[in-house]
């Protein structure tokens, strides 16, 4: 029997308020977070997050409980979700737009006891069903009732709280979208957290350091949202907040508070660049150093216009989930010459292509990604099957297909559950997508099957055009049939005024694939 190494007498467990504190004692006096009517330095955020742990201890919760945060970006989102980790409360997280039934389904599955929410949707919080929260604390800058958020942390102690946490122990819990099923608890450790930012983040991109000036305006309660938040901060930088995306906004922000660093997804871009080349050319963007686009693929039309407008050194594009982390990263030098591709594996990432019996698929070939590395998820909470499932002898998937060329760079195919099989072919919707990204009228498009007794599924397409643009269905039929078989080609075209996504900006297939085959 293997025996357990004794801990070394230099052990310190890897804690997200680690970066912090270290931070705090090198420039106590340096904004942490900046948002457009406040600044709070490492000093403040410091003392603020350890109210919040002894808060939280004084509301009665200990460690192992769960509370909850509904908020849009802010400080406070970071405070509480910081300060409940460090009392080893994780916080699940809901998005503030939810409803009072999708917030009482997350509050009642974590088993959250206390939800902090802010002011804007307490009027949700309090018509949902919360069977197991004791107290609902509303984050209000100008309130000042007994449940108040500054009220309470105002009677917490500044100093650090003395709780024993391992670096394994879970930091927060966010929901997956729900894209496929039930939306389920990610329970993410702070090793996972702090290795993530290490390995993936500071490693691939260069730019965190002291000197670094992030822009945060991905939802907070997404876990690239939250990640590319913190990660400034936690290296001695500075995080500038906006409460959420709007293209003019994040222009004007970049240029004045001079941003160095922004996490962008595909939606992002397709709104800024439709502002029009006036607009764009109005602010200055010089000092932006890198973007990082994630949570859903970015189309290769895409990615060359923003080679053309931001330069051929900024843009890099990573794979991951919430679940995974970052696990491959495409670089600048890459983005024209792999089309299509989400890049190499990062550092500290093994990646393997598996078929359907688990052996390895040559390259080339299409294959399940598995993944394994040392910032993986500890499981869904509370769903045993689910995470056995997604586990298998330390390697996770969560059902991605992909392909991997010579050089060992990882081709996106698509989720297993898209697949469209028409005819007994597999057809995947991401080919057929690119293609019409590439047509000139076509602003953005989805791909799925409907249910069909000849054909078992129908290919069709939904697609968002450009202001002014209108191509006919057969023109576009004929603009896929120049690179796609006839079997690929779309049955159907809808024309839609916009594509239903989640709030990482995912799009929602299966809301596409529901409407069809309701009708």
């Amino acid at each position: 029997m293997d025996l357990q190494t004794e801990r070394p007498a230099s052990y310190r467990a890897v804690t997200i308020a680690e970066g912090i504190r270290t931070a705090a004692a090198r420039d106590p006096d340096r904004p942490a977070l900046t948002e457009e009517r406040r600044s709070t330095t490492f000093r403040q955020l410091l003392a603020r997050i350890n109210r919040v742990s002894n808060t939280v201890m004084g509301l009665g919760l200990r460690k192992g409980d769960h509370s909850a945060i509904m908020a849009p970006n802010c400080s406070e989102y970071l405070e509480v979700t910081v300060g409940s980790a460090e009392a080893g409360v994780a916080p699940a997280m809901v998005n503030p737009r939810a409803t009072a039934t999708e917030l009482g389904y997350i509050c009642n599955d974590a088993g959250a006891r206390v939800l902090f929410v802010h002011k804007d949707a307490e009027a949700v919080a309090r018509s949902a069903d919360l069977k197991t929260v004791e107290r609902i604390v509303i984050i209000d800058r100008n309130g000042s009732g007994p449940d108040d958020y500054e009220t309470l942390i105002a009677q917490g102690k500044d100093t650090a709280p003395s709780v024993a946490l391992e670096e394994w122990d879970v930091f927060s819990v966010p929901y997956t979208s729900g894209t496929t099923g039930q939306p389920k608890g990610v329970m993410l450790s702070h090793r996972s957290r702090v290795n993530h930012m290490l390995f993936t983040m500071a490693a691939n991109y260069g730019c965190y350091t002291p000197d670094a000036r992030g822009l945060a305006m991905s939802p907070f309660f997404t876990g690239a949202g939250f990640i590319n938040a913190l990660a400034p901060a936690f290296f001695g930088g500075t995080t500038h907040i906006l409460p959420r995306y709007e293209p003019e906004a994040m222009l004007k922000a970049v240029n004045e508070q001079r941003i160095s660093s922004m996490f962008m997804v595909p939606t992002h871009f397709h709104a800024m660049f439709s502002l029009g080349a006036e607009k764009l050319r109005h602010y200055d963007l010089k000092s932006l150093k890198v973007i990082h686009s994630n949570a859903a693929p970015l189309p290769q039309a895409t990615k060359e216009r923003i080679v053309e407008f931001f330069g051929d050194n900024i843009l890099f594009e990573s794979y991951g989930s919430t679940e995974t982390g970052s696990c491959t990263t495409l670089r600048p030098r890459d983005q024209l010459r792999k089309h299509q591709c989400v890049g190499q594996p990062n550092v500290g990432v093994w990646l393997e292509l598996r078929d359907e019996a688990g052996a390895l698929v040559p390259p080339g070939i299409v294959g399940e990604v598995w993944v394994k590395n040392a910032w993986l998820f500890n499981g869904y909470w509370n769903k045993p099957a689910e995470t056995a499932e997604a586990y298998r002898n330390g390697w996770v998937s969560v059902g991605d297909l992909g392909r991997l060329d010579e050089e060992g760079y990882l081709y996106l195919v698509d989720r297993k559950k898209n697949v469209i099989i028409s005819g007994g072919q597999n057809i995947f919707p991401r080919e057929i997508e690119e293609r019409l990204h590439h047509h000139p009228a076509v602003l953005e498009a989805a791909i799925v099957g409907k249910k069909d007794d000849y054909w078992g599924e129908a290919v069709n397409a939904f697609v968002v055009l450009r202001p002014g643009a209108h191509p006919t269905a057969d023109e576009l039929k004929t603009f896929c049939a120049e690179t796609l078989s006839r079997y690929k080609l779309p049955k159907n075209f809808h024309f839609v005024d916009a594509l239903p996504r989640n709030a990482a900006g995912k799009i929602l297939h299966r809301e596409l694939r529901d409407r069809l085959n309701r009708s």
